[in-house]
């Protein structure tokens, strides 16, 4: 009897760490392929939530935001009208910096919403274009920062040509004729 009582107790604590072990090498998994499908995004938000797993969570719930959104390709004639309006965004820079730079930040979001990202708040906008372009959302978090910088006097207009500049490069990315390639980092 005493036998099969250690029988029975070993075969469970083996089951045990095979499930722990399951279970971390999932969380590894996970981890390391959220920190593959965002980039230096993944790095923002574990400073920012203090906690690596917090940190995951908030960025799988953005993907299930994401997964919920129809995003699609621009036509290549919404793409020549918006080109066209950024060229005239940038002419305007040599009078009018802040205007250009305000331009620029709501000929971004119309590219956003053409393309099926919601309209909404600055930090919504920039969380749902994080699934899609890790990297570049902190030019687009860059730019709006030096924005409203300079609405409160504090931003000069080297300041706002660099906004441009970052801005222009989730322009470019969002004009692309393509849909971005999805990573899952489910594990």
């Amino acid at each position: 009897m005493n036998q099969q009582i250690v029988i029975v107790v070993v075969a469970v604590l083996v089951l045990l760490a095979v499930i722990v072990v399951g279970f971390l090498a999932s969380r590894k998994r996970r981890t390391k392929l959220l920190k593959e499908r965002f980039g230096p995004e993944y790095e923002r938000v574990v400073r920012r939530e203090g906690d690596p797993h917090k940190a995951e969570g908030v960025l799988e719930f953005r993907e299930k935001r994401r997964e919920k959104l129809r995003i699609i390709p621009l036509s290549e004639a919404d793409r020549q009208q918006f080109a066209k309006r950024w060229t005239a965004v940038q002419a305007l820079f040599v009078d009018n910096p802040k205007g250009a730079a305000t331009e620029a930040g709501n000929l971004l979001s119309e590219v956003m919403q053409a393309r099926g990202y919601p309209a909404g708040e600055f930090d919504q906008r920039a969380e749902d274009i994080s699934v899609d372009h890790p990297v570049l959302v902190e030019n687009y978090r860059v730019a709006h920062d030096i924005a409203v910088r300079h609405d409160r006097g504090q931003a000069s207009t080297e300041d706002l040509r660099k906004a441009l500049i970052h801005y222009r490069l989730l322009f470019d990315e969002l004009l692309q004729p393509t849909i971005p390639e999805r990573k899952e980092a489910r594990g």
